[in-house]
């Protein structure tokens, strides 16, 4: 069976790719690197490099502070609602600003101020700890009895949704999950979830980090309440670009921003010593937003949109089957384990494998065998499929080189203390 499996395959898989082309609009100063972690850190368009010398060099450079009229006061709307087509959202639903935890705890705090008499929080122990970090942090600050309730996966691969339904009562008030599981890269079925908390009377917030430019996303069609998500994964907006964070329009004049500023006053520069709120999404502003990094999210956004969510979906599941398929030819009797779902409407862009050596071999492919994928703890190795610029070829390459990890025993030269970043 294995013979099935050939880089001339892969080549002939890559040559019929319609969106093969747009790998050209990256940089890619390494050839020969097989990049799969694109799902941490996306690769630099071009166009982006390109925008950052005009940003630095005429716009700051020359324009000096009159840039500010000259559209950096507008980025956080702009880009936010373009990013908003991505994610099934109207313009104005959707902002740029901060990191994703700052929005998430704007959005956190927020809501339950406005679900006052409830207490409970949901979320499963899938989710990004960053987020339960906040989430314990919001409870702390808010000192109003609130309580977090962590909903256990029973596999460590798919979310725990009939446990996650069964707990919904009239006592939740927020339920918060990661859309995609960032370790298995398992999707929640937005809309049936939030159906589900609706009916309960509770609202419910999704982190999108995994989602946004790698599974289509519907906000809307979901009649999701409120998102947040950042921008330097699949959408490769740079790294630490601001996150986005997306409020349903009707309940945009009922959540008041927890961490008011002058970015989200009416009138910023009456300088009025009262805070009064700007309507819409702006008032979920705080401060002066970073520009450089903020700009740079734009290239990256177009090229998405140039190339269709749908499109982007289709590459995404065959490379995402194809790789689960070499696994299972080449790297399972290696004693590498899937840490997906098989299911692909349950799976993302990326393919998660297990195995006892995780972080040793993680270290000979970065070191010794030239694959960049990464690693999560306590033994998972992610593999990450970015439509735009990841190849058949790269994904037949990287599987090899996996196998070779293992029979050559190159792991074994590798120590297991672990780098600062994994």
């Amino acid at each position: 069976m294995e013979a099935t499996f050939s880089s001339e395959q892969a080549r002939a898989l890559d040559a019929a790719d319609p969106l093969a082309h747009f790998r050209q609009r990256f940089a890619f100063p390494e050839p020969d690197l097989i990049y799969l972690d694109g799902n941490s850190l996306g690769r630099l368009p071009l166009a982006s490099e390109a925008l950052a010398h005009e940003l630095v060099t005429r716009q700051w450079g020359e324009r000096l502070i009159r840039s500010w009229n000259e559209g950096w006061f507008t980025l956080p709307a702009r880009i936010g609602g373009k990013l908003a087509q991505l994610v099934g959202a109207a313009p104005e639903e959707v902002v740029i600003a901060d990191a994703t935890s700052v929005n998430l705890f704007k959005l956190a705090v927020a809501a339950l101020q406005q679900q006052r008499g409830r207490t409970r929080i949901l979320t499963d122990d899938l989710n990004f700890p960053s987020d339960l970090y906040v989430l314990q942090g919001v409870i702390e600050t808010l000192n109003a009895g609130h309580q977090l309730e962590i909903i256990p996966s029973v596999d460590g691969v798919h979310g725990p949704v009939d446990a996650l339904l069964a707990r919904l009562d009239d006592d939740v008030a927020l339920v918060v999950l990661s859309h995609t599981v960032f370790k298995s890269g398992y999707v929640y079925d937005m809309a049936a979830i939030t159906a589900a908390v609706h009916a309960s009377g509770a609202l419910v917030l999704w982190d999108l980090s995994h989602s946004a430019g790698s599974v289509p996303v519907d906000l809307a069609g979901a009649g999701a309440d409120l998102a947040i998500g950042c921008t330097y994964k699949y959408i490769n907006g740079g790294p630490g670009a601001p996150a986005f964070l997306y409020v349903r329009r009707d309940l945009q004049p009922l959540l008041q921003n927890p961490i008011s500023g002058w970015m989200g006053q009416h009138a910023p520069f009456d300088f009025d010593l009262t805070y009064v709120a700007e309507p819409g999404m702006r008032h979920f502003l705080t401060g002066t937003p970073p520009v450089l990094s903020l700009a740079l999210i734009e290239p990256g956004v177009d090229l998405l949109l140039d190339a269709g969510m749908a499109a982007l979906r289709a590459k995404s599941v065959q490379q995402t089957e194809y790789f689960i398929s070499l696994w299972e030819t080449m790297l399972a009797p290696l004693g590498y384990t899937l840490n997906s779902p098989r299911r692909s409407a349950w799976r993302s862009s990326h393919v998660s494998l297990r195995h006892a050596e995780a972080w040793r071999i993680n270290q000979a492919l970065i070191h010794e065998l030239n694959v960049l994928p990464d690693f999560r703890a306590p033994d998972t190795i992610r593999l990450g499929m970015a439509p735009l610029y990841t190849t058949f070829i790269d994904l037949y390459r990287a599987a090899e080189r996996l196998r070779c990890a293992v029979e050559a025993r190159l792991y074994a030269r590798y120590e297991n203390r672990r780098t600062a970043v994994t």
